[in-house]
């Protein structure tokens, strides 16, 4: 896949990549739909190359091509993907613009720290992506009615020590008893990097993100108990 480094201070404090299909042209990708991965918290700092060690980044680098457009923040070193949401939807705002991609279909995924960052951005902008795939992350169960209308597929090792499964068991829980649509893939014998790995490689995670497509027509969700602020 063709790929293009974007510097950080070129337009965000973060650096970030985009890879997107070998013979197309940034115009030419309207088609294609946008994929958001948020790293874990190795791969935090200034170094890119530090986003190939894990996931969909690895896998590209591997030689794997996807009908899609992908794009792949770098976290500053000093900070978690919870702390900077709106910089993440920025660089999504970006990218989806240059590339011209249709607003149904943006989707967001992430692993350990950026399962954790999957989550708050999806929570904070309920009304913008067409699906959500967390991995080996977890968040603020109170919150989770605001995914109402955004499906979840979250994805988790079973026996991962860093983070418990039990993490994603109660974000999916709570997204389902508020009436929404969420699925948990426990990926049994697996611990946190390589059920992470697995994760991407081995199962169709990936796959549902490329054919997801937001509802354009439901309701928007207001913010979780937002007539109490």
């Amino acid at each position: 896949m063709n790929k293009k480094l974007y510097p950080k201070g070129s337009f965000s404090r973060m650096n970030y990549i985009v890879f997107y299909p070998e013979g197309r042209t940034p115009d030419e990708c309207g088609d294609l739909p946008l994929i958001t991965y948020l790293h874990g918290a190795g791969e935090r700092g200034d170094d890119s190359s530090h986003l190939f060690r894990h996931a969909i980044p690895k896998l590209i680098e591997e030689g794997r091509e996807y009908e899609a457009v992908f794009v792949c923040p770098q976290c500053p070193a000093h900070l978690v993907w919870d702390n900077v949401p709106e910089e993440v939807k920025s660089v999504i705002d970006s990218v989806a613009g240059e590339f011209h991609i249709k607003s149904d279909r943006i989707s967001i995924t992430g692993s350990s720290m950026g399962g954790f960052g999957t989550w708050m951005v999806s929570l904070t902008y309920p009304n913008f992506f067409a699906a959500s795939a967390p991995v080996a992350g977890g968040g603020m169960a109170w919150r989770c009615p605001n995914l109402i209308n955004t499906p979840v597929y979250a994805y988790h090792g079973e026996i991962d020590p860093l983070v418990p499964v039990m993490y994603s068991e109660l974000m999916v829980n709570a997204v389902n008893a508020a009436g929404g649509k969420a699925t948990l893939e426990v990926i049994k014998g697996f611990s946190h990097n390589d059920g992470i790995d697995e994760a991407y490689r081995n199962t169709d995670l990936i796959e549902k993100l490329i054919n997801a497509r937001r509802d354009m027509t439901l309701p928007a969700v207001k913010e979780i108990m937002s007539e109490h602020f």
